[in-house]
């Protein structure tokens, strides 16, 4: 009977990370990182649906939004990391035909949201429809889809942390170290896109318990999600980011990541704030004659169950995703 210390020194030491990110079907290459990225925009849109429906929105306008708002998205998200890393397209060695391959990596959460902010509150304007209502149903989806896309870093080997002793540390292989480095073997990382991923599924759950404290204790959310949302992500990514030891711009020695995301931060604070001193509304149409608060997200009817957001207890993460190369 094998004993429990052999057993132990015959496993695997860490999180070991797939070998290939990359099938074929036929000559068409099927990448893990495009359908991570895909696999959140889908359960974004369909969730985001789900709440702005339950709100009294229109059935079109999320899709519709989506439409618009994640080209955009992934071209802000593109730009954001060609502008935060320009020594890779600029510099010395640097490649120009690298840009548009977003394939191989590099997206940047801040440029996406900026992007897709911009296109969904163009068209929604244009259709005279008030923003803090999708806000607000987009805010936790968001933090899903950012924990589903984490897991493409996980296929391409990238943005992990520093060396750990940890049991959960990643594996890594060599061809995927930093340039010059000299790790002994074996060495074990930090798995930041497993961090991140777990931030994220718990502040989508926050985000849904604090939606509804709102709505009880004052009728409506007013668009405060999407400052909370903020607040929620930028608090965990600060420290995830100096985590990770790839190559990055720096300002006073800090990543220039956790300086933008102090920043987002303070916007968020300051934004909930100003929101919260402010009459609040729910409606959905500017003129102010939309539904208001439409249907409660707690409403039991066997006709509502279907607009129910979350299977379980908001409190339960699991119950809940850039990207790679996320900035």
């Amino acid at each position: 009977m094998m004993s429990a210390m052999s057993v132990t020194a015959v496993m695997p030491a860490g999180i070991p990370s797939p070998s290939s990110g990359v099938w074929y079907i036929g000559p068409i290459p099927v990448r893990a990182y495009a359908l991570c990225i895909l696999t959140g925009v889908f359960v974004a849109v369909w969730w985001s649906d789900r709440r702005y429906r339950a709100r009294g929105g229109r059935p079109e306008v999320v899709l519709d939004v989506a439409i618009v708002a994640v080209p955009a998205g992934i071209v802000g998200a593109r730009l954001y990391h060609v502008l935060s890393s320009p020594d890779d397209y600029f510099g010395p060695n640097g490649d120009l035909s690298r840009i548009p391959q977003t394939w191989l990596g590099g997206l940047g959460i801040w440029g996406g949201i900026a992007g897709g902010v911009l296109a969904g509150v163009l068209l929604l304007r244009h259709r005279g429809l008030r923003i803090a209502p999708l806000a607000d149903a987009v805010a936790p989806a968001l933090l899903v889809a950012q924990a589903i896309g984490r897991l493409g870093n996980w296929f391409n080997q990238e943005l992990y942390g520093a060396p750990t002793t940890l049991p959960w540390g990643l594996q890594i292989d060599d061809a995927h170290l930093p340039a010059g480095s000299a790790y002994p073997p074996g060495t074990l990382f930090h798995p930041t896109f497993l961090y991140e991923a777990l931030w994220n599924l718990v502040g989508a759950a926050l985000l849904v318990w604090i939606g509804r404290r709102m709505r009880a204790r004052g009728g409506v959310t007013g668009g405060r999600l999407l400052w909370a949302y903020l607040m929620i992500y930028t608090a965990g990514r600060v420290w995830i980011e100096m985590l990770r030891i790839d190559e990055a711009e720096t300002v006073l020695g800090l990543r220039l990541n956790v300086w933008t995301s102090i920043v987002i931060f303070l916007v968020g604070a300051i934004g909930l704030a100003l929101a919260s001193r402010r009459t609040l509304s729910d409606a959905i149409e500017r003129s102010g004659q939309g539904t208001g608060k439409g249907r409660s997200e707690d409403d039991s009817s066997e006709e509502d169950s279907s607009e129910d957001v979350l299977p379980a207890e908001p409190g339960t993460a699991a119950s809940i995703a850039h990207d790679g190369a996320d900035e």
